[in-house]
């Protein structure tokens, strides 16, 4: 993988970067915030939650970013690649979105992050805001 590693702060300047965002701050006290366009969530950053926890500990991780996907087929394609730290829980069974621990963001390059949120965004998006984005970005 060639390119600058992906950091959590890349999430946060990625998914903040998109057109029509807002950022939904918890009241807990914890920099969790939600990135939603048109009141959907496409990116989010969980509480620890039991499951979600490292297998020889049992910890919960407390690092967990939530990340829409367009399918259950990118779905699985993402946490099936071995080659990315993507993953899912039984509890996301059925949820179009993969999981990864902000720990693990070196695993992929700022490209490849910028790639997933894109998607994130666009899954989520208008059919109008997608279409426009596209359209600047001469994707579609």
């Amino acid at each position: 993988m060639a390119g600058r590693k992906a950091r959590v702060a890349d999430v946060h300047e990625i998914a903040q970067g998109m057109p029509h965002v807002t950022v939904w701050k918890r009241d807990d006290g914890t920099d969790r915030p939600v990135y939603q366009v048109g009141g959907k969530s496409f990116v989010f950053f969980r509480t620890a939650r039991p499951d979600a926890f490292d297998p020889e500990t049992g910890e919960r991780y407390d690092d967990v970013i939530v990340i829409w996907v367009e399918s259950q087929d990118e779905k699985l394609a993402l946490v099936s690649d071995e080659s990315t730290p993507f993953f899912s829980t039984p509890h996301f069974d059925g949820h179009p979105s993969v999981l990864v621990r902000g720990s693990r963001l070196g695993e992929l390059t700022k490209q490849e992050l910028t790639e997933v949120i894109q998607d994130a965004w666009l899954s989520r998006a208008s059919n109008r805001r997608a279409k426009t984005w596209l359209e600047e970005h001469r994707l579609s």
